[in-house]
């Protein structure tokens, strides 16, 4: 170097600017984590050397005071970083220790949460002002993996999902419709604490795409809000949650139906077998029983009884009314399987069906072509109820955020010998 150059180089080392340049690195370093961060860690293995001995010897202030080419160059390329690299950067970190607070309040402060106190907001966004944080948004997540996998949830023991017909007729219509979509159909069932405890641990291990439930009894074992996969119900909720889709047969339309045709047809003393009233299809058919006998000016007093859906527990029930109300003349009974537990009943009484008792399921099931005498009931779609759950879920999965549907599908009387 030339004699002119080295007292400019001189005077360029005690210029006011640098003068100033000490105080200015002991600074940084006291801020928390910044400057030994961003020099050691990101950039070149000879800088993270050089700063290393740095902080394990004299304060940076004293050693900037020497030659300042003492530091290797970091500048583009030669340091593997770019010149926003270079930029010492706050992290959330910084800030939650700036303010003293814990990252995931000073996160809340930054959404705009409510559960933060003012004051403590307050001390978060001047400890944000001091350090120029600025945030970092993260870019768009991508779609979330599809598993190709729909679970349908039966809330009942073993032996009813295999032995009553309306599971195995849903379970058939659901997997014929997902089958077509290239989609897998998981069963499940729960009915103990402990199998919901292994139901919910397995739809929220990401094995599932999403869920439809069955036969869900009053207060639900699932908090199907946590979940993690949208979830379809067959049946409408039990306690009316409008946040949940499902899809359900109109059972207070069609259990009037059944009881206006018992009345037109001459008979007066109707009593019914309802189902559980902790499920919505049997409340719901027994309320459409009740408001049809209240509107025809009868009293329903000692004429109804419960049953569980199940063929034994109809029959235990038909016995009760028999000796409660022995000039009952129809009954209308809240399922098919029920129904027939209902005829064994009345036949084993000495009652004739319909001469002396009329007779009236629901859901026509395939039993009840194969009772005697063949059972009247009302038709539920339970197949068209199993294609839409499909769809509706599927719209759920390919749409996140969509409004939950509510679907109630049209009943039928389908006329047949018992009335």
């Amino acid at each position: 170097m030339s004699p002119v150059a080295r007292p400019a180089r001189a005077a360029a080392t005690t210029s006011p600017v640098v003068a100033g340049f000490p105080e200015t690195l002991d600074s940084a370093v006291r801020m928390p984590g910044i400057f030994n961060r961003e020099l050691q860690h990101r950039n070149a293995p000879e800088t993270s050397r050089w700063c290393a001995s740095l902080m394990n010897s004299a304060p940076l202030g004293e050693l900037a005071r020497g030659p300042i080419g003492r530091a290797p160059k970091m500048a583009g390329k030669e340091a593997g970083v770019s010149g926003t690299d270079m930029k010492l950067r706050p992290r959330l970190a910084d800030v939650a220790q700036q303010a003293g607070v814990s990252p995931a309040t000073a996160s809340r402060v930054l959404t705009g949460s409510a559960r933060v106190r003012p004051e403590t907001r307050r001390e978060v966004e001047e400890a944000i002002a001091r350090l120029g944080y600025v945030r970092n948004r993260a870019p768009r997540a991508a779609a979330p993996r599809r598993t190709g996998s729909i679970a349908f949830v039966v809330c009942e023991d073993n032996s009813r999902v295999f032995s009553e017909p309306f599971f195995p007729l849903m379970l058939r219509s659901i997997s014929r419709e997902l089958s077509a979509r290239g989609i897998q159909l998981v069963l499940l069932m729960a009915h103990s604490p402990r199998d919901y405890q292994i139901a919910s641990r397995y739809l929220r291990s990401g094995h599932v795409d999403g869920a439809v439930l069955v036969s869900m009894h009053g207060k639900r074992p699932l908090d199907l809000h946590s979940l993690g996969v949208p979830v379809v119900l067959a049946g409408r909720p039990f306690g009316n949650d409008d946040d949940l889709s499902y899809v359900d047969a109109d059972n207070v339309g069609g259990a009037r139906m059944a009881v206006r045709y018992l009345l037109s047809h001459g008979r007066s003393t109707v009593a019914t077998v309802a189902g559980p009233p902790d499920m919505s299809p049997g409340v719901d058919r027994l309320r459409g029983y009740r408001m049809t006998m209240a509107e025809a000016g009868l009293s329903d007093s000692g004429l109804i009884v419960f049953g569980d859906f199940g063929r034994v527990s109809a029959e235990h029930a038909v016995y009760r009314l028999l000796d409660r109300r022995p000039a009952l003349d129809a009954v209308f009974v809240a399922s098919d399987l029920m129904a027939a537990g209902a005829l064994r009943a009345l036949r084993r009484s000495g009652r004739r069906v319909p001469d002396d008792v009329a007779v009236i399921g629901f859901e026509d099931s395939p039993l009840a072509r194969h009772t005697d005498p063949k059972l009247t009931t009302v038709r539920q779609p339970v197949e068209a109820m199993g294609e839409r759950l499909a769809s509706e879920l599927l719209a759920l999965i390919g749409r996140a955020g969509q409004d939950p549907a509510h679907v109630v599908l049209d009943t039928e009387l389908v006329i047949r010998e018992s009335a």
